[in-house]
């Protein structure tokens, strides 16, 4: 956003500066803060902007004479008084300007439009792949709209036995230039957009755009080790470029869907394994799944709730050219507790606790074993009569 300073104290400038103090002004301003001068400073590039700004109201007399009454809103939409968007506009803009002190053009992130040939645009693709697909690679098959040359036209957007013709606004050049107070302003054509050439007869099938959409396929390899929010990018496989331009790139976004079982976390896999009290307290050798298939494990005797056990190198690849080895496979340990014990287990578990000496609830009585008692009871009271 340009600065709301006055464009006579950006300069440096009295409201009543003659024309040769404001331009001196200018040359003096753009010379410090051209961007060839200050690679990579934000601050300058800003100012650059704001002095061009102010020059360009300030060297035209009507735009002055509006700025002089009413301020900015005066001269709002009045060339590029209202801002510019960026350095590439004033190197359009004032570009002899900045030739005659000495800097190559637009060195400073700036360059000449090229007229004719224009790169295609990029594009961007969701690939969604398993956890088991990530591990080991994958291709996918890819279907891809993007716009191709037309084949009517083979891309020049005229109709057959036709050719686009020189401009003649701009007599080919791609840019006109017009008076700007003490130098030339050079811009972009208008009519051809800097091209140098306009199409009088346009093809029908492309209507004079020289590209139509069409839908490719592309198979792509998928490397092992890749992760959600990478990107993998496709050289050349984007859309095709205006008047023989190069094609753009595309770039596919992975996506791995969450598993099951396991849990990633870099190159590292977690994996929560389900015991019983009493493998925990005993130890057991117990198969569990990796991604390369089965594998026993050991459980030592006394193992805790949380414990953790690491299997080295049995968890994600790394990609291919990282330095890391793959990561490991951890094995967190789950004592699961049982919602419902048979009246063997229970009887085991509380001769346990009383050997223990661990204050446990009485048994419960089911409703069966309460009837029992009831009736057996009340037979009782009878023999006794």
């Amino acid at each position: 956003m340009a600065s709301e300073r006055d464009y006579y104290d950006v300069l440096g400038v009295s409201r009543t500066a003659e024309q040769s103090e404001i331009k001196k002004a200018y040359r003096k301003l753009a010379l410090k803060y051209h961007p060839d001068r200050n690679p990579g400073d934000e601050d300058a590039i800003t100012r650059f902007k704001e002095a061009s700004e102010a020059f360009e109201i300030l060297s035209d007399a009507e735009k002055r004479a509006r700025y002089d009454r009413f301020g900015r809103e005066g001269v709002r939409g009045a060339g590029s008084g209202g801002g510019f968007n960026d350095v590439n506009d004033i190197f359009s803009a004032f570009g002899d300007l900045f030739e005659g002190f000495g800097f190559q053009f637009g060195g400073g992130g700036g360059s000449r439009r090229s007229r004719g040939a224009s790169r295609g645009e990029s594009l961007q693709q969701v690939v969604t792949i398993d956890l088991p697909e990530a591990y080991s690679g994958c291709s996918r098959e890819l279907r891809i709209s993007r716009r191709e040359p037309c084949s009517t036209c083979s891309g020049s957007g005229s109709a057959p036995g036709s050719e686009p013709v020189t401009c003649t606004t701009c007599k080919g050049r791609g840019q006109v230039v017009q008076s700007q107070g003490f130098f030339q302003v050079q811009r972009t054509c208008p009519y051809c957009r800097g091209e140098g050439r306009v199409v009088s007869n346009p093809c029908m099938d492309c209507e004079g755009a020289g590209r139509t959409m069409q839908e490719v396929v592309r198979e792509v390899s998928i490397p092992a080790g890749i992760d959600s929010g990478m990107q993998l990018c496709l050289r050349g496989e984007g859309e095709a470029g205006r008047n023989g331009g190069g094609r753009g790139d595309l770039y596919l976004e992975i996506e791995v869907r969450k598993h099951s079982l396991f849990q990633r976390d870099g190159h590292n896999l977690m994996y929560r394994l389900p015991l019983t009290y009493a493998q925990a307290a005993l130890g057991t050798e117990i198969e569990i799944p990796t991604l390369r298939g089965r594998e026993t494990l050991r459980v030592k005797p006394g193992t805790q709730p949380g414990e953790v056990s690491r299997l080295r190198g049995m968890g994600m690849p790394p990609l291919q050219g990282e330095r890391a080895g793959p990561g490991d496979l951890l094995v967190e340990m789950q004592v699961e507790v049982p919602k419902k014990l048979s009246e063997q287990q229970e009887d085991l578990l509380r001769q346990l606790a009383e050997l223990d000496h661990s204050s446990v609830l009485p048994h419960q009585k089911s409703f069966f074993e309460q009837v029992r008692e009831f009736f057996s009871g009340h037979d009782s009271e009878k023999e006794s009569e």
